[in-house]
């Protein structure tokens, strides 16, 4: 079994997407996403917890709050990739995996076994990507 820990915030960006099956979406248009981040550990740290939600919360919010409020087609980091909600869930959660290997989210942090990422676009309709850390 695999205790779970996750956090919540959100991101509003614009994007486009490449290819005919995205329809209307092939056209700039805005994006308002929840964003879950949860963290697995097969085992708890000795103080009972996952992960320190608080150095969690804080790397979700930093790395959501650099995509909020900005076009992704003209961010650099974002060339020849169509941001759809699948490529941003995997974008974030190897950001949070580089924060948990470098010790960013305090010592639990280091016995995490996984993390994914799920981004509403609705309440009808999300995707997520997980990985192994």
């Amino acid at each position: 079994m695999t205790f779970t820990v996750t956090v919540r915030d959100h991101m509003m960006v614009a994007h486009s997407l490449l290819g005919e099956v995205f329809g209307p979406a092939q056209r700039l248009h805005g994006a308002t996403f929840v964003v879950d981040a949860s963290f697995g550990a097969d085992e708890l740290n000795t103080d009972g917890i996952v992960v320190d939600i608080g150095l969690a919360s804080a790397a979700l919010h930093e790395i959501v709050g650099a995509f909020a409020y900005r076009n992704l087609d003209d961010e650099p980091e974002f060339t020849g990739m169509n941001t759809t909600t699948e490529q941003l869930c995997r974008v974030i959660a190897d950001r949070l995996a580089e924060r948990a290997s470098a010790g960013s989210l305090g010592d639990p942090g280091r016995l995490l076994s996984s993390v994914a990422v799920t981004l509403h676009e609705s309440h009808i309709a999300w995707a997520s990507y997980q990985r192994a850390l």
